[in-house]
């Protein structure tokens, strides 16, 4: 395909339909290819902000009046098994329902609330494939030779299953963008980026490469709503956090998460005067919530000074005002850092620690001490912190049995004597099974599933493998999830750890803060 000069050139980013979050991708690419090419025209079209019913209008629309030669989709999630209810309904209650309900008519309701969901999961599938199957066709009236590019986090995981259903010549790429995009404007050779086109099978191992490293300077945000009419819809009503990067990468194994391999294991943290300059435009447009997007806001005890050098930067301008939030990583903390946050305004934080099982937590490879993050969260506590908190639990991921589950119940409950059992949710999950992970490997050594295998599937028998709740406390749990959805499904966290310490009891807090050094299961071996 013949290439555009750089002068004829117009990029489209189009931001496919999910849920409304602020789209802090497609504005970083824009943002990155007007430093590198300033005259080049863009516009960036955000469909999660347009009615459903209204986005191949607006697409065709906008592509007819702006004529682009470069179509930049950004997909950002494929939630299959979400934990929490979905724009087609609860796929965690509906698949307890069906496996795990004893009342027929309950297990009816489940089956007929699957359907629902996977109705709904390949509509939106095919939706999306549609969009960029016709926005393409679109582009090419006006623009013979306009290509295609598919990235975003659903990409970057089921990139090899996507890639099939794409149409020929789509550029698919895999973790950050900005490099590429730069080469395929230049017109140069893409054989060292992570992606693969189209049409051809992507080189082995292509998840696992490393980024090339790159400094990110301050968003310029007058530009960018100089090409996104759709920014004031996100700033105009005051309660969205608005998403600030202050480094990427994750130095860490967690055996069912994929932001290592998608974003790297080397962290490149970003210079403070430029995260700094970001948030003063935000600020000066409205802006009061901001939502620190790294997989990890401090990643390890080495980056506890630049949360700190940070953190006195925001203090320094005076911003009284100003609420955020993160996850963080509750172990790498200190008396000063935990003082700086409240001080900031830090007004919630996520933590994933998975289990209350420091046993449990080794095995799962999450490189937790969980008596430092106790020791942490009281210095938080005294340090005034008075708001909430989100504990991410994913109960049965590998060796969960009954002594596990009452130190997990016995950690929650300590935590909820720090900061107060109404400010502390329990988060529960159930691992879905996804591509890349350790899991995974650990799922094929033990023949819970087999190479080939499809983890787009949302059929039963499938679902039944990926949504990760293996026997012999997987009917337990079921029986749980089911009996807290029945009573109070509004607090459905909270009550699962009540109905676990009824049937179960609470350990000595000692015992879940302390592991064994030979773990109890094959995993620790397996995933090695």
């Amino acid at each position: 395909m013949r290439h555009a000069s750089q002068e004829d050139q117009r990029v489209l980013l189009v931001r496919l339909p999910c849920n409304p979050i602020f789209p802090i991708g497609p504005v970083y690419l824009a943002d990155h290819i007007h430093k590198q090419f300033p005259a080049l025209e863009q516009r960036i079209l955000d469909l999660a902000a347009v009615p459903l019913l209204d986005v191949e209008r607006v697409l065709q629309q906008e592509i007819e009046q702006f004529q682009p030669s470069l179509l930049v989709f950004s997909w950002r999630d494929i939630q299959i098994y979400a934990p929490v209810d979905g724009r087609g309904g609860n796929p965690l209650q509906n698949s307890f329902e069906v496996f795990y309900a004893r009342n027929p008519l309950k297990r009816l309701r489940g089956a007929f609330g699957g359907l629902r969901l996977m109705a709904s999961f390949y509509g939106e599938l095919w939706r999306n494939l549609r969009l960029v199957r016709r926005g393409l066709r679109a582009a090419r009236r006006f623009q013979p030779g306009a290509r295609a590019v598919l990235g975003g986090g659903a990409v970057s995981v089921f990139y090899e299953q996507l890639g099939r259903k794409l149409p020929r010549g789509t550029v698919v790429s895999v973790g950050e963008g900005e490099p590429l995009l730069e080469k395929l404007i230049r017109g140069e050779s893409l054989e060292g980026e992570r992606c693969f086109i189209a049409g051809e099978a992507p080189r082995p191992g292509l998840i696992h490469e490393q980024p090339a490293g790159m400094e990110k300077t301050a968003c310029d945000y007058g530009y960018i709503a100089s090409i996104w009419p759709q920014l004031d819809w996100y700033l105009d009503g005051g309660d969205f956090y608005v998403g600030v990067q202050t480094k990427r990468g994750c130095p860490h194994n967690c055996c069912y998460c994929v932001y290592t391999v998608v974003e790297g294991k080397a962290v490149r943290v970003n210079p403070v005067e430029e995260v700094i300059a970001e948030m003063r435009q935000l600020y000066a447009k409205g802006v009061r919530g901001f939502w620190f997007t790294d997989a990890q806001f401090i990643p390890a005890r080495r980056y506890i000074e630049d949360a700190k050098e940070l953190l006195r930067a925001v203090q320094a301008q005076g911003w009284h005002d100003i609420r955020w939030a993160a996850y963080i990583r509750a172990d790498n903390l200190d008396a000063e850092l935990a003082e700086l946050m409240v001080a900031t305004g830090m007004d919630y934080f996520e933590i994933g620690i998975t289990s209350g099982s420091q046993e449990l937590v080794r095995k799962m490879r999450m490189g937790y001490n969980l008596r430092t993050v106790l020791e942490n969260c009281r210095l938080l506590a005294r340090a005034g912190f008075r708001e909430h908190v989100s504990v991410n639990y994913s109960f049965n991921v590998i060796d969960e049995r009954p002594e596990t589950i009452r130190q997990t119940v016995a950690y929650h409950r300590e935590l909820e004597r720090i900061f107060g059992a109404d400010k502390v949710e329990p988060a529960i999950f159930f691992i879905g099974l996804q591509p890349h992970t350790h899991l995974e490997q650990y799922g094929f050594d033990q023949g819970l599933i087999k190479p080939g295998y499809n983890p787009m599937s949302m059929l039963p028998w499938t679902a039944r493998q990926l949504l990760w709740n293996p026997e012999p406390m997987g009917s337990t749990f079921g029986r749980i999830c089911l009996e807290a959805f029945e009573r109070n499904p509004a607090d459905f966290g909270r009550t699962v750890m009540d109905l676990l310490e009824r049937d179960y009891g609470l350990a000595p807090l000692e015992e879940a803060l302390h592991a064994p050094v030979e773990g109890r299961g094959a995993l620790a071996t397996a995933i090695r």
